[in-house]
């Protein structure tokens, strides 16, 4: 069972404040389009990308005719620009390496703005594929424990068919990130809620497969800020890192 860096850990501490910071109506009206343009389906039950940013969408009570609009932009049935998905690969303090996936009407926009970003922050913009590598296409799924030993529901975890099991607490409630391939997601998710788990979400993300260790303090706190104002850009929906603080 490999670490995981504190950065997620702290990340899902915060919940729905670190959403309330993060996402504006903006972003996940953005998010939602997008899903629905992908799933080729404005309904939540036949879409997974879709219910997971409703339900995101709910935590922040995003009016239900913002919604509303953002599916039916993703149907088509609006005018205006159309949005499209970005990833962008580069190189943060500490040679860490990023993964940002954007969403977006206007390409140029973006990638001048992640371009300045990284320059001014100790960073660096790279090509695609210098960055893609470090990191496996892998479904996550948050799961709540059932109460028992922790050592032991891991286990349970990996013997119902986990590729990887990582724990850690929210408010002081055991909880889990199980990996899984990413054509399983849909199976392995049954499976944990039928073995008496909580599934709390489910997607696909990007995993990192080779970690940078950061030892320094200082570096450590380069890296944490990066990561948060990378995050905080207006067209940014979702940042990968490799790094794992051992401060």
């Amino acid at each position: 069972m490999s670490g995981h860096s504190k950065w997620s850990t702290i990340k899902r501490q915060k919940g729905v404040a670190d959403i309330k910071r993060g996402q504006t109506f903006t972003k996940l009206a953005n998010a939602i389009t997008i899903a629905v343009k992908l799933g080729n389906s404005g309904d939540p039950e036949s879409n997974p990308r879709l219910r997971m940013v409703m339900e995101d969408a709910k935590a922040v009570n995003m009016p239900k005719e913002n919604v509303g609009r953002a599916i039916d932009r993703g149907l088509g049935k609006l005018p205006g620009q159309s949005l499209e998905e970005m990833i962008y690969e580069g190189f943060g303090p500490g040679k860490v390496a990023f993964l940002v996936e954007g969403v977006t009407d206007n390409k140029l926009r973006i990638l001048q703005e992640i371009k300045n970003f990284f320059e001014r922050n100790g960073g660096n913009l790279a090509g695609q594929g210098s960055v893609a590598y470090m990191f496996d296409r892998v479904g996550e799924i948050r799961v709540r424990s059932k109460g028992g030993n922790a050592e032991e529901e891991m286990l349970e975890l990996i013997d119902l068919g986990a590729k990887d099991v990582e724990d850690y607490l929210v408010n002081s409630i055991q909880m889990y990130l199980v990996y899984t391939e990413s054509p399983e997601l849909n199976t392995m998710s049954n499976k944990i809620t039928q073995a008496g788990y909580g599934v709390e979400s489910q997607e696909l993300v990007f995993k990192p497969n080779a970690l940078v260790s950061i030892n320094d303090p200082e570096t450590a706190k380069k890296v944490l800020d990066f990561t948060g104002k990378l995050e905080e850009l207006d067209d940014v929906q979702k940042v990968y890192a490799n790094f794992e603080i051992l401060t």
